[in-house]
């Protein structure tokens, strides 16, 4: 029946396609009665939805701060327990040797880690934060991060400072402030999406216990979500001209701020699986191949080649699901700046399993110099 709710058939169609699917009659009040139902727990586009989500924006940007949305769920809320967490994640057979950074005193300009769930992905994470602890401290943090509600517009910004266990992280006013200067709202119209996304969340506890809780750094909170088919141009012409303005203009602020700063993306890569829209779940041998594509993909990003990236991953017609692709890209294009070069090193990949059926998610630590 809901196949029909979509602004285009009328109450008395809706009925009529019901009579003619079960050869039953549903009489009018009450299908006018579950689209009211349906309108007032928020399921139906229209009027009360758009006034609940203006509502929802308007406190969410009367806020100080970003509280916590995850803590004592995705990761210890106790800062504690949430060291003591971290330190097991370092400390673990699938975590890095302490010690041995690949990177260590060098200055880390950017870092990609898994926003996968931390009791699968934790030791993961700590390859890449590793690089972070033993290399030279940045002054700001610009976090990208996987939206997955998805973003009309392809880039949700926050002037939100965002609260931890370890206390609250700051945000760069001063970037921020330059950000706004040159496109006034046009990069906050979603900031909401920020309230309840996980994928700079968990950054977070890593971020403060690498480079020390009492340590004064500031971030630049970002959200992406669009396609490699966005490059192409055609029907997302629009996109992809918006995409390019958020990066030279970001590009700018970040050189203009005179500061030392490390880009840092929250990214997994491939969803395989019945989960994920494959008709079959995947076996040894599916998960296998898919992880020498995985590599074979990341040499791209090795090479510090943003536009291989998203080439490699048309050319597969992103049959893998790569939903980590904006934050990648992003990430490589904000580091490619005048008489500056840079490369990436894959430290460690895995994945995690997420339903019974084996439906699969990969991701990688990735560090930049």
């Amino acid at each position: 029946l809901f196949q029909f709710f979509d602004g285009e058939h009328s109450l008395e169609q809706v009925g009529a396609e019901y009579l003619k699917k079960y050869g039953e009659f549903m009489m009018p009040d009450r299908l006018t009665k579950l689209v009211s139902d349906l309108d007032e727990k928020l399921f139906l586009e229209g009027d009360r939805l758009k006034q609940v989500q203006a509502q929802a924006c308007e406190a969410y940007r009367k806020l100080d701060s970003r509280p916590m949305a995850f803590a004592g769920q995705q990761y210890e809320s106790d800062p504690a327990k949430l060291r003591a967490q971290i330190d097991g994640f370092y400390s673990s057979k699938e975590g890095p040797e302490k010690g041995k950074a690949e990177c260590a005193g060098q200055t880390i300009k950017g870092l990609v880690a898994p926003n996968f769930q931390l009791k699968d992905a934790g030791p993961i994470y700590a390859w890449g934060y590793q690089e972070l602890r033993e290399g030279q401290v940045p002054d700001v943090l610009v976090l990208i991060g996987t939206c997955h509600a998805g973003l009309e517009g392809g880039i949700a910004f926050t002037d939100k400072d965002f609260e931890t266990p370890f206390g609250t992280v700051p945000v760069n006013r001063a970037i921020i402030d330059l950000i706004r200067k040159e496109t006034g709202e046009t990069f906050f119209v979603e900031d909401i999406a920020h309230l309840r996304e996980h994928s700079l969340e968990l950054q977070l506890p890593f971020l403060k216990h690498a480079l020390g809780e009492g340590r004064e750094i500031s971030i630049v909170p970002i959200l992406v979500d669009f396609p490699p088919e966005t490059l192409t141009g055609g029907e997302y012409q629009q996109l992809f001209h918006r995409i390019d303005q958020f990066l030279t203009i970001t590009k700018r602020a970040i050189q203009a701020s005179g500061q030392q700063v490390c880009v840092i993306g929250s990214a997994n890569l491939a969803h395989i699986g019945i989960r994920y829209g494959d008709k079959t779940p995947p076996t040894d041998f599916s998960f296998h191949r898919c992880m020498q594509i995985d590599l074979e993909m990341l040499k791209k990003v090795e090479e510090a080649d943003p536009e291989g990236f998203a080439e490699f991953i048309l050319k597969e017609g992103n049959q893998r699901r790569i939903l980590g692709f904006g934050v990648i890209f992003s990430l490589m294009k904000m580091l490619k700046r005048d008489g500056e070069d840079f490369k990436g090193q894959v430290l460690r990949y895995d994945r995690g399993i997420t339903d019974q059926f084996n439906s699969t998610v990969t991701y990688a630590s990735i560090v930049f110099v």
